[in-house]
């Protein structure tokens, strides 16, 4: 199953092909209401009859609209890790033949951040509910020692690290998490400027994250 919040949102993880296709339509639900008429308004009751599941079923997951939330975030890292992912293995196919006549700095770690960025972007403009939610920020949810950026920059020292052939040590974490919360700080300025996203603050994000990264990864 692709894309299923981590267990410790849910109350029950589905086991079945069915629940997990409810499930499914139950989040996808509870993001389209977010966008329509927001997390005040939202209700489980308002989710379940959008999915057209019992109320029971909504429950059988989730506590409360807040848990659901954050299931929804948890969602959207999971879509988020899958898509650089993808990007990041077909690029490096596309690059492996020019790379050897090209200078290492303005490929590697450039092009990999761009790549997380342009991803994280397009979510941002496309994916629904997530102007609100996006992977917790907005809504906070959970326990303090499990912020929402702590996980995004946990994740992607992870999923760099072997990208970058260096090891997921603390400097590395530390950098990805001053990265990330630049980065999410920059970007909701950037949406709040303009409804698509301001280019010139996010050009300005992108050469700011470029001069940082650049004293540690160059």
């Amino acid at each position: 199953m692709k894309s299923v919040p981590q267990a410790t949102s849910l109350r029950r993880a589905p086991i079945q092909r069915r629940s997990a296709e409810r499930l499914t339509r139950i989040l996808d639900a509870c993001a389209d209401l977010l966008d329509e008429v927001g997390y005040d308004a939202l209700s489980t009751r308002a989710v379940a009859l959008r999915a057209g599941v019992p109320i029971g079923s909504v429950y059988r997951f989730f506590g409360n609209k807040r848990a659901m939330a954050d299931a929804l975030a948890e969602r959207n890292l999971e879509r988020f890790t899958e898509r650089v992912t993808r990007r990041l293995s077909e690029s490096q196919s596309e690059s492996e033949s020019e790379s050897e006549g090209e200078g290492e700095g303005e490929g590697g770690w450039r092009a990999a951040m761009d790549v997380v960025l342009d991803e994280y972007l397009d979510m941002k403009r496309t994916a629904p509910g997530f102007s609100l939610v996006d992977f917790g920020n907005q809504i906070p949810v959970g326990a303090r020692y499990a912020e929402p950026n702590h996980r995004v920059a946990d994740r992607l020292t992870d999923l760099l690290s072997a990208y970058l052939e260096r090891e997921p040590d603390e400097e590395l974490r530390r950098m990805f998490l001053i990265a990330v919360e630049t980065a999410d700080t920059l970007v909701h300025l950037a949406f709040r400027v303009a409804p698509e996203g301001d280019e010139k603050i996010i050009e300005e994000m992108r050469e700011l994250l470029r001069a940082y990264l650049g004293r540690v990864l160059d």
